[in-house]
């Protein structure tokens, strides 16, 4: 059976993922950095439909760590890239401390996963890389900084890795998410996310399944690479 790594797997947008996977017929291994509560929650719900669950403690800006994990994951077919980090204030009050922390898990962490993935690809013959950016990747949020330049390094690297890999069978897109209904977006009050979607087109919040449902499209679609899937409700229409 095919496996899929998907790194930031205890909760949210991650567990979505490894729960769609698993219900197409994939093993999952997935990565979590603290929320070892969590990462037991997916396990029983993954094993619930019938996979193959594999989790890691591991922090996906940890190169070591890294390079352990991939060491025990077995018939890599796909890598989702998922774990992020977010940081929220105005420049002159983001340290440079938390800018780094934002891209060594955001870019850092996918080019440190791509790295060891591609020789497992290599040797399989080829496989699938799937980033998970975000809206403000594309188009900048305030008091965000950090965070929208990290998603939009993801999006050049998806590009980037595309062309160098796709002679080697090996695709790399991207999904652009929206505003999704995860524990990320909670520091919002209701007043504040309500004004938001309303200024979207389809007028809602997005769910984590629909982001897990287009990470498992461009899985399974083996014609499409370099690709920017949005999944924003129409934002940038």
């Amino acid at each position: 059976m095919s496996t899929v790594l998907v790194t930031g797997g205890s909760r949210g947008i991650g567990r979505a993922v490894c729960l769609a996977f698993a219900k197409a017929g994939y093993d999952v291994a997935f990565c979590y950095s603290k929320d070892s509560a969590g990462a037991e929650q997916t396990c029983r719900m993954i094993e619930s439909a019938g996979a193959g669950a594999q989790p890691f403690l591991c922090d996906v800006s940890d190169e070591s760590a890294v390079r352990e994990m991939f060491s025990s994951v077995y018939g890599l077919e796909v890598l989702v890239n998922n774990a992020g980090r977010a940081h929220f204030a105005q420049i002159q009050d983001t340290p440079l401390s938390a800018w780094n922390e934002v891209f060594s898990v955001n870019a850092g962490g996918a080019f440190l996963c791509t790295r060891e993935a591609v020789p497992k690809f290599l040797k399989r013959g080829g496989g699938c890389i799937v980033n998970i950016s975000s809206l403000w990747g594309e188009t900048g949020a305030s008091c965000e900084a950090a965070y929208s330049a990290s998603k939009a390094a993801l999006i050049g690297f998806t590009k980037a890795a595309a062309k160098e890999l796709a002679p080697s069978n090996i695709r790399v897109n991207c999904v652009s998410a929206g505003m999704i209904a995860t524990d990320m977006n909670a520091r919002f009050t209701e007043e504040e996310r309500a004004a938001f979607v309303a200024s979207q087109p389809l007028a809602r919040e997005g769910y984590p399944e629909e982001v897990a449902a287009a990470a498992l499209f461009l899985a399974r679609h083996k014609y499409i690479t370099g690709e920017v899937l949005r999944v924003n409700g129409g934002a940038l229409i």
